[in-house]
């Protein structure tokens, strides 16, 4: 049989690719566009509510807001000089690589806070106030960056006793790849990964079940359950986190289409997870839910009335 590919013009599989990726792209800008804007949303009203403000619980999902979006914005900026060859001074590149891999690991260990959280309120009610004041989540919050950081610096040990004396005036495509010159740094990253998510799996799985354990016992207790499925909730999230780790496993089985494995894998595996795991949390949370309508609703008014009172004026 004729393969195809041999009829269609050379030139066809690069006009396809120069049109596909700038779509992908705008689509990508778009999305964190709306991102922004929804929390825009969520986070007027955790600054605006004091109840809200001085909650754990809510102070935590504000930080997960923080974090992912300096993930999103960091991640499409590295995207976009990568794709056209912006090259970058090789301290800012690992600047710019560490906090954005810092941010990758701070969401897993948010959740798993939470759920901590969760478990406290339910399986400790007594203690809860003290568990799980304002207080406790700013400390919570420090470790978790403090653990998020610790494995870059070890790579940041191990890379400047490797290092060439002119690597760091070097100017390079500021990726992952372009700061890892020795098999301890990849060895850093595969161990890190694997310990935070499968700590993270497990503190999940462990607080679902002690939850749910009280919720069967009493079979009144509806915060109890409704905790269990905010836990579960959390696992959902993290599993839309590590989707990132199938990029390798899309690169492999997926080889035909190895001009838009990028923009795709980009777009789908890293970007849509977190895009998706705070909105889902924010309108499935009753306090945030009611302010949300409220937040689309007057903005969807105000650009009516501008829009009517320009065609008014015309």
């Amino acid at each position: 049989m004729e393969n195809y590919t041999e009829i269609l013009d050379p030139n066809s599989k690069s006009k396809a690719h120069s049109i596909v990726r700038p779509v992908f792209q705008a689509l990508m800008v778009l999305c964190l566009c709306f991102f922004l804007y929804f929390i825009t949303g969520i986070l007027k009203v955790f600054f605006s509510t004091a109840r809200v403000r001085e909650n754990a619980r809510y102070i935590l999902f504000a930080h997960m807001l923080f974090s992912d979006t300096i993930y999103l914005v960091l991640g499409l900026f590295l995207h976009f000089t990568s794709t056209y060859l912006v090259f970058i001074p090789v301290p800012i590149c690992y600047i710019l690589v560490t906090v954005s891999s810092t941010t990758f690991k701070v969401t897993p260990y948010n959740l798993a806070v939470m759920a901590l959280e969760r478990y406290a309120a339910i399986c400790f009610p007594l203690r809860h106030a003290e568990l799980s004041s304002k207080q406790s989540a700013k400390v919570a919050i420090a470790l978790i960056w403090v653990v998020g950081l610790l494995p870059n610096f070890v790579d940041f040990i191990f890379l400047t006793s490797s290092a060439d004396k002119n690597f760091f005036s070097l100017s390079v495509k500021c990726t992952r790849q372009d700061v890892t010159i020795t098999a301890a740094q990849s060895n850093i990253r595969f161990f890190t990964h694997t310990f935070t998510f499968s700590t993270v799996g497990l503190i999940i799985i462990v607080t679902y079940i002690k939850i749910m354990m009280v919720a069967l016992s009493i079979d009144t207790n509806k915060s109890a359950s409704k905790a269990g499925k905010t836990v579960m909730l959390h696992a959902i999230q993290l599993m839309l986190c590590m989707l990132a780790f199938s990029y390798t496993l899309t690169e492999m089985y997926f080889k035909a289409y190895a001009d838009y494995l990028p923009i795709l894998n980009f777009s789908i595996l890293m970007c849509l997870p977190r895009l998706l795991s705070p909105l889902i949390y924010g309108i499935r949370d009753e306090v945030f839910r009611s302010y949300i309508n409220k937040f689309l609703l007057c903005n969807a008014l105000k650009i009516n009335s501008s829009v009517n009172s320009t065609e008014h004026a015309h």
